[in-house]
């Protein structure tokens, strides 16, 4: 605790503040190994109670992190305050045991970006190339958890991670939204008034397009795997430009020419972490839901029917063929609260003599950061 005493005044003259400001460095750093060395008698309570104990709980994140943004009182914003508690949760979680995680690679993309967010800097991400090798990393136990996206708010839903859900077992454990701004990109090799080629992934080159048309609108545009495929290309070649993110700058070595050139600065992408367990209520969650529907006039009416009547709110509705069948149709609904509440189980229970199949995706916390 810092006490009176030891409070700024605008009479201390700079030296006394570094003083004070030592000291309090010295508490801070007291109280974190002091958090740390009840992180690691957690761990050791685990091992000797459980026989495969879970480390990682999303739900109790989520509240600490929530408690921690209510009793905040400045002048470092809640969120950032969050953000700092973060990092000390993920430092103490790897001590308790140290956690993979799968996403969708390669390195430098938004999707690491993302998991590193949420689960903080001392967790091992592991990039993996496609969507479905990080559910199957996780189906079988090579990584505790993924991280996918699933829509962007300009460009809408990521088709392939929904068609992923129909197959697999796993459950959404938590979610991710992530500010997405965009860079353009520069290597020291480029002449950067002899421009030829602007590399990105296709929905980076869609969501820069105005900004494109505006300041490059005679260059060639090249959609690539991924927005760190297309900064890892420029190093070695002077007439070319990529758009990517902070983070691939950074690791790549690359010069930001032009800052947050997306056409929307709301530009937003969810992502959905999976994980193979159910997780508690935390106070504030969501529900994802997947709903194949019967081939008949009126389903989609019936399945939202129960929703209003419980007033339960829906957050997201999507639509995916049911392939092979012809004309049938898988939705994917989210909604706000949690399985295990009397209201949500209620609509599920009305529901489900209604439709062909409907799974419970799993009930997580809404996204705090």
């Amino acid at each position: 605790m810092i006490h009176d005493d030891q409070k700024p005044s605008s009479s201390l003259d700079l030296q006394e503040i570094r003083i004070q400001i030592d000291s309090v460095d010295q508490q801070i750093q007291e109280l974190i190994n002091r958090r740390a060395t009840l992180a690691e008698a957690v761990a050791k309570a685990k091992f000797a109670s459980e026989e495969n104990p879970l480390f990682y709980r999303p739900e109790r994140e989520a509240q600490v992190l929530r408690k921690v943004m209510e009793r905040n009182q400045g002048p470092l914003s809640d969120v950032t305050m969050a953000r700092l508690f973060r990092e000390i949760m993920s430092a103490c979680l790897a001590l308790e045991a140290p956690q993979s995680i799968a996403f969708l690679g390669p390195e430098g993309t938004f999707t690491q970006s993302a998991a590193l967010k949420h689960f903080g800097k001392d967790a091992v991400v592991r990039p993996l190339p496609t969507i479905d090798e990080v559910f199957r990393e996780v189906e079988a136990g090579s990584a505790h958890y993924g991280v996918v996206p699933v829509e962007n708010s300009s460009e809408g839903v990521v088709n392939h991670t929904l068609d992923c859900f129909r197959t697999s077992q796993l459950n959404v454990i938590g979610e991710v939204e992530l500010r997405i701004h965009h860079q353009f990109l520069v290597s020291h090799n480029t002449r950067k008034d002899s421009i030829k080629q602007i590399y990105a992934h296709q929905q980076a080159l869609a969501q820069c397009r105005q900004w494109l048309d505006t300041h490059y609108p005679g260059v060639e545009r090249v959609a690539l795997s991924s927005n760190a495929e297309a900064a890892r290309r420029i190093r070695n070649e002077w007439h070319s430009a990529a758009i990517a993110s902070d983070i691939a700058a950074s690791m790549y070595d690359l010069e930001i020419f032009h800052s947050n050139i997306e056409d929307n600065p709301e530009n937003t992408t969810r992502f959905l972490v999976i994980g193979r367990e159910k997780i508690p209520q935390s106070g504030n969650d969501k529900t994802s839901l997947l709903i194949s529907a019967h081939d008949r006039a009126g389903a989609l009416l019936e399945i939202l029917a129960p929703f209003a009547k419980h007033k339960i709110s829906l957050t997201s509705i999507e639509t995916r063929p049911a392939l092979p069948e012809k004309w049938a149709y898988v939705f994917f609904i989210d909604l706000e609260g949690h399985i295990e509440q009397e209201n949500v189980a209620a609509a599920i229970d009305d529901i489900r003599p209604l439709v062909k199949e409907l799974r419970i995706l799993g009930s997580y916390p809404a996204a705090v950061l």
